[in-house]
C-alpha cells in the first residue's frame, strides 16, 4: 500500500506522518511519502528532533511539492492540515482514495519549550495510533478503499 501525506508547507505534520508510517508499516509493505502544495523547502527542525527521540529514521526526509509525485500512484492520499484539505489536488490524485486527518500543527504552538515539546509528542502519538489502525486493517486484508471507509471518522481527538 502506498500513502501520500499532504500538508500545505510539508515541513511538520506530513513529514511526521511519512516517517512514522514508513517505520511502523515497513513489515506490511506500506510505503509513505509526503508533499505540499506550497512546500517551504525545509523540514522543521523540531520534527526531526522528535522523530529521532522516538528512534524513527529521518534520513531522506525533505519538504517537496506534490507535483514531484505524479508517478508515485498512491492508494491513499491523506491531508493532515485543514488548508490542504480545502485545496484542489492535482488531477493525477483525483481517482485516488482521499482522506482528511486534520492534525493540529505543533510547530505553531506558542509556549514554553516543554509545552511545544508536549504538542509534538501529542501529534506523534495521534499519528502512531492512526497508522497502527491502518496497519491492522491492511493485515486483515482490506483494500485501500475499505481502509479509507474504516478510518474516515478519525479526528484530532482520537
Amino acid at each position: 500500500m502506498r500513502i501520500l501525506y499532504i500538508c500545505t508547507h510539508n515541513r511538520c505534520r506530513s513529514i511526521l506522518s511519512e516517517a512514522i508510517t514508513n517505520q511502523l508499516g515497513a513489515k506490511q509493505n506500506i510505503i509513505a511519502k509526503s508533499a505540499g502544495s506550497q512546500p517551504v523547502g525545509e523540514v522543521h527542525p523540531l520534527s526531526l528532533k522528535h522523530l529521532s527521540l522516538h528512534g524513527i529514521e529521518t534520513k531522506g526526509l525533505e519538504s517537496q511539492s506534490w507535483h514531484e509525485f505524479d508517478t508515485f500512484q498512491p492508494d491513499l492520499v491523506i491531508t493532515v492540515c485543514d488548508s490542504a484539505a480545502q485545496e484542489s489536488c492535482p488531477v493525477y490524485f483525483t481517482k485516488t482514495n482521499q482522506l482528511h486527518w486534520g492534525l493540529r500543527d505543533p510547530s505553531k504552538m506558542i509556549g514554553t519549550e516543554a509545552e511545544v515539546s508536549a504538542a509534538f509528542e501529542q501529534c506523534i502519538d495521534t499519528i502512531k495510533q492512526r497508522v497502527n489502525k491502518i496497519i491492522a486493517l491492511k493485515m486483515s486484508g482490506l483494500s485501500a478503499s475499505a481502509i479509507k471507509a474504516e478510518i474516515q471518522g478519525m479526528t484530532c481527538d482520537d
